[in-house]
């Protein structure tokens, strides 16, 4: 259970001089404030399934076709243990590389370039923040996320690389040194939360401002974090609802609304608009996966047909009908011949996903073993090749995983009181 909703503070303001974004810019131009932090939790807005939500894609309840024994499995250790199949292929969908940060995320990394940020404390594990150019010193991923990944056994470190391409190829990834399973670094129930966490938190004392970004501050000890700031501290809510303790100090400021929409309006205040409208576009450049792959199968498509075409122009025949009888392909046709393409690609994949989960417990999965400094071997059906040249690493409100718990999946979601996804 999160923080409880205090009753809304009617008095006066003791640092700022009134509870609306100009006083908070204000502020943030006075010396005073030296020392910002964000608590942010927005990837929904960048097309992230959100497991909270029923009925999205990737939600708990759409999650029965990973033939799990409860939906909390995908992320339970012990399970991943016994059965790692339902997570790497969740992972699949899941990595960074897909999704493009949100101009929330660039305004975080504004706040670097502008030597305000302090800390950014994010919940998600898609690694945006690093995406939209913040300085990794200055994250601190309180679920964990894809960026590094490790054996479970003996700690080794991997490269992010040969991860990635493993699980494009659906295979469960061994270490080469100890034999154990190989996972991104995402807190699973009955993990430890990350030690840079925990050796962060206390920096909480120092915040000259505080803002609260996306999260409904439902899930500990991550919703605690907004009352360990000294209580001068003004602390900024910006979300869709009320959420916590936020509105019941002083100097607390509760603006509701899309998150893109109230940072363009702090940018623009602080004269920074155009900077977040540049920097943001800058992303763009970040390209999904899916549309690389749709890339290259209409570069294929269309090397093809330039063959076909060639052959034709070659053969005088062929082409004094083709001038007599062949209507021309409007660009409408061939935007539509453009789509369909990618529909087949989209749908390929799905069903081979879906494939992955339903073989689960009759065909064995392919493995790949990783030593570090060294390409990966693949073993199980259809073995025996060497790993692919491995994709380059990519470094990725709010596809949050299950907060580390050491209780077991089912203790940590059995009531009330109890940590929710």
């Amino acid at each position: 259970m999160g923080n409880e909703q205090s009753a809304p503070y009617e008095g006066p303001t003791e640092v700022l001089e009134g509870r609306d974004v100009r006083s908070i810019v204000k502020y943030m131009k006075s010396k005073e404030c030296r020392k910002v932090f964000v608590m942010v939790r927005v990837s929904t807005a960048a097309g992230i399934p959100d497991f909270r939500t029923p009925g999205t894609g990737m939600s708990l309840s759409n999650l029965e076709r990973l033939n799990l024994p409860y939906p909390e499995a995908v992320f339970a250790i012990n399970y991943f243990a016994e059965n790692p199949l339902p997570f790497y292929t969740l992972a699949r969908e899941l990595y960074p590389g897909r999704f493009r940060p949100t101009l929330t995320h660039t305004f975080v990394k504004l706040l670097a370039d502008h030597a305000l940020l302090d800390t950014c404390f994010t919940q998600n594990i898609d690694t945006l923040e690093r995406r939209a150019g913040v300085p990794a010193h200055r994250i601190v991923e309180a679920h964990g996320s894809f960026a590094d990944q490790h054996c479970i056994e003996c700690k080794r470190a991997f490269d992010g690389a040969q991860m990635k391409a493993a699980i494009e190829r659906a295979e469960i990834v061994r270490c080469g040194q100890c034999g154990g399973l190989v996972k991104p670094d995402i807190v699973f129930f009955g993990e430890a939360l990350p030690p840079l966490f925990e050796r962060t938190v206390p920096k909480l004392r120092e915040a000259d401002l505080l803002f609260v970004i996306g999260t409904s501050l439902t899930v500990h000890p991550f919703a605690s974090l907004t009352g360990l700031v000294p209580a001068g501290c003004p602390r900024v809510l910006i979300n869709m609802e009320r959420a916590g303790d936020i509105g019941g100090r002083p100097d607390d400021v509760v603006l509701l609304g899309r998150c893109d929409d109230i940072v363009r309006e702090i940018a623009q205040e602080l004269g920074w608009a155009d900077e977040l409208e540049r920097e943001w576009a800058k992303t763009e450049i970040l390209v999904p996966l899916e549309a690389l792959d749709r890339e290259k199968g209409a570069k294929e498509k269309d090397e093809g047909k330039a063959g076909a075409e060639t052959a034709v122009a070659d053969d005088p025949a062929s082409q004094e009908a083709s001038a007599e009888g062949a209507p021309a392909v409007s660009k409408a046709q061939e935007e539509e011949a453009r789509v369909e393409a990618e529909v087949d690609v989209l749908t390929e994949k799905v069903a081979q996903a879906l494939a992955l989960s339903e073989d689960a417990g009759v065909e064995a999965a392919r493995t790949a073993t990783i030593t570090p400094g060294s390409q990966s071997t693949r073993s199980g059906p259809g073995s025996g090749e060497a790993s692919e040249g491995a994709a380059a690493h990519s470094s990725e409100s709010d596809s949050r995983p299950p907060v580390g718990d050491t209780r077991s999946p089912e203790a940590s979601i059995a009531g009330k009181e109890k940590e929710k996804l």
